[in-house]
């Protein structure tokens, strides 16, 4: 008897599974309690109704239960400040803060996050009125293509509440999740202890 080819095996595990879930539905010709549940997350019809409150501002949306808390902010309720780099959590682009605590958003559903209070980039200073984390950041050159900028700010606004030692070293492991491609870390740094400097 031959080996089977890596397609063939793939094929034939795939239709035993699948008359596998016949024979686990009683052959009664109804649909296991799986696959109902896999046709309501992938039917139009079962978006859900759930409130965010961006920036003070409340949106009633209706959403797939599945779309992260990053698509939803940028996508539907069309707040591009937020970034999605790595969307796997790693890179820290997309951090907003969810009552009041950093979060990556790129991992959080939506849904989980009905009635909480957020807060992107856009809510924390206006070019007018820069909160004084932003105005540091210009100050002290903390960017340079800018595609990290807006989660290094809120991870950084973040730690000004956080337990955190006055030394460098105690902000840089702090603001470990967020990564600068450019490499801009010292004045990041710096920004910071600006901030915390002057509070």
């Amino acid at each position: 008897m031959r080996d089977l080819t890596r397609r063939e095996f793939l094929e034939k595990s795939l239709k035993t599974g699948g008359a596998l879930g016949i024979a686990a539905s009683g052959f009664s010709g109804q649909k296991s309690e799986a696959a109902e549940t896999v046709m309501r997350a992938t039917d139009g019809a079962s978006e859900l109704a759930i409130t965010l409150r961006i920036n003070g501002k409340d949106h009633q949306l209706r959403i797939d239960p599945r779309t992260t808390l990053l698509d939803c902010i940028r996508e539907t309720v069309a707040l591009t400040g937020t970034k999605k780099g790595c969307d796997h959590g790693q890179c820290g682009a997309c951090t907003v803060h969810v009552n009041g605590r950093r979060v990556n958003s790129c991992l959080s559903l939506a849904v989980m996050h009905d009635g909480a209070e957020i807060t992107t980039i856009e809510g924390l200073g206006t070019p007018d009125r820069l909160h004084p984390m932003q105005a540091a950041f210009v100050a002290r050159d903390g960017y340079q293509c800018g595609y990290c900028t807006s989660g290094q700010i809120m991870s950084a606004v973040a730690l000004l509440k956080e337990p955190c030692g006055p030394d460098d070293t105690a902000v840089k492991e702090l603001m470990s999740g967020n990564i600068c491609r450019c490499g801009a870390y010292a004045n990041i740094v710096a920004a910071i202890q600006q901030v915390r400097k002057s509070a």
